[in-house]
């Protein structure tokens, strides 16, 4: 028990400085006007993730015992995002409002908090059973969920410049022609026309099958009833969107839930996020990480709200899937008899087989990609890439007991359910029980979708 509980200890230390130094990688590359501002309401400034993180670590010690001593000029009031336990909540479109702590404060105090975290682990008092082995782990997760998060929010601000040069470029970002390679030597089912698989209905078991870390909203694993249903092999294509954009999707309230119809009307929604039709090119183009280009048929339609997903099903004669049916398309393996955690299996090297953020593409990857991570089912892509909305609404399981208060639980109500992860999810964070959410209305985050339909 001695030598695993070393080995556990050994194993989240090394979680821990792999995933502040990435954090660090992707802030490194910012000018520091850049670093500062908050470019919506609804996102951050990287300055502000990059201290609110070290602050939830500090929670977590002083949880757990232990004071961090900070130089009076840091003043950490500007850092809680949303826990009433912790007093003064700065309102998140004030964040930008208060560029404090300074960049160079922040630095100077995250450097503080790791000598501490590491301190704390190295002491040997925790179990790994204890809550404190838990906290810790979940403080890693938190970190690599505001990765994924500043990511979202660089995209945001830097897609207002013109100049397509005027842009977040990751020196880790493959370059195009690695990209191509990377794709014709991984697959050759790219050009595959999308289908749909059966799975089997009956007694499904959702929810986190081990006693590894995981999230409490994935807890705990509980019995629900699926009927028999179909499911696509592959995520929904920028080639399929356009078909429903060109067929007037978005000017038939028909196919639109009637929040959504009053968005596509106010905001004037006629694409998904951050496309545009240039008349002297002749097509749709977006500027993402890779700059200013054109729409590409073949990768998965993504920053579309539930509400276009929704729409788009119903155009498409089809429905999405329940959370339910899209983990059992993922999981089941009808062979074993059994759930997998990832759909490839058991093998935790996530970035071997999906595009997740180590896969360095900084943008979805064509359908049929990674062939050897498909489900059981014949499933593509069902872990990164995209996260991919269900018609689930977002709620506790039944029996769901908090690990963490504030965290998942007070966020059950107006927020659906996505599944999969992104290009941008760090591979030691997702799996396919791993439950997110959004408001259905939100675009800004990588999302696309699947559909299913009934038999």
């Amino acid at each position: 028990m001695t030598q695993v509980l070393h080995d556990s200890l050994e194993s989240i230390t090394k979680e821990f400085r792999s995933t502040r130094r990435t954090t660090l990688d992707i802030f490194s590359q910012l000018r520091q006007e850049d670093a500062v501002v908050q470019a919506s309401d609804f996102g951050s400034p990287p300055n502000w993730h990059l201290a609110h993180v070290s602050w939830f670590y500090q929670k977590v010690l002083e949880k757990h015992g232990v004071k961090i001593s900070l130089p009076e000029e840091i003043n950490l009031a500007y850092l809680n995002s949303y826990y009433q336990k912790y007093d003064f909540i700065l309102s998140k479109p004030q964040r930008g409002r208060f560029p404090r702590p300074t960049i160079r404060q922040t630095l100077q105090y995250r450097s503080l908090v790791d000598k501490e975290v590491v301190k704390f682990l190295k002491q040997g008092n925790i179990n790994y059973h204890d809550d404190a082995y838990y906290d810790i782990k979940l403080a890693n997760q938190h970190e690599m969920q505001h990765q994924e998060l500043m990511i979202y929010d660089l995209q945001y601000y830097f897609n207002r410049f013109i100049d397509p040069n005027d842009n977040f470029r990751p020196s880790s970002m493959k370059s195009f022609e690695a990209r191509e390679d990377s794709f014709n030597n991984t697959t050759n089912v790219h050009d595959l026309h999308p289908s749909m698989v059966k799975i089997p209905g009956g007694i499904y078991s959702l929810g986190y099958p081990s006693d590894q870390f995981c999230y409490d909203n994935e807890l705990p694993e509980h019995k629900v009833y699926l009927e028999n249903y179909l499911i696509d092999t592959f995520p929904v294509t920028n080639g399929d969107y356009q078909r429903f954009m060109d067929d007037a999707g978005y000017d038939d309230y028909n196919l639109w839930l009637a929040d959504g119809w009053d968005l596509v009307r106010e905001q004037d929604w006629n694409a998904p996020l951050y496309w545009t039709y240039e008349k002297g090119e002749g097509c749709w183009m977006k500027k993402d990480f890779r700059g200013n280009i054109k729409i590409n048929p073949k990768e998965p339609v993504v920053n579309v709200s539930f509400y276009e997903a929704h729409a788009y099903a119903r155009w498409a004669g089809k429905r999405l899937p329940t959370e339910a049916e899209w983990e059992k398309a993922a999981s089941w393996n009808e062979d074993l008899q059994r759930k997998s955690l990832y759909p490839w299996g058991e093998d935790m090297a996530v970035h071997k087989y999906a595009n997740v953020l180590e896969s360095n593409n900084w943008a979805p990857s064509r359908i049929g990609t990674y062939e050897q991570g498909r489900s059981y089912f014949g499933c593509f892509q069902m872990i990164g890439d995209v996260w991919e909305w269900t018609s689930s609404e977002y709620g506790l399981y039944p029996r769901f007991k908090s690990k963490f208060s504030e965290y998942t639980d007070k966020w059950s109500v107006n927020q659906k359910v996505l599944r999969g992860g992104s290009f941008a999810t760090p591979w030691l964070q997702i799996r396919n029980t791993y439950r997110n959410y959004f408001r259905p209305n939100e675009r800004i985050l990588f999302s696309g979708f699947r559909c299913a339909a009934d038999p």
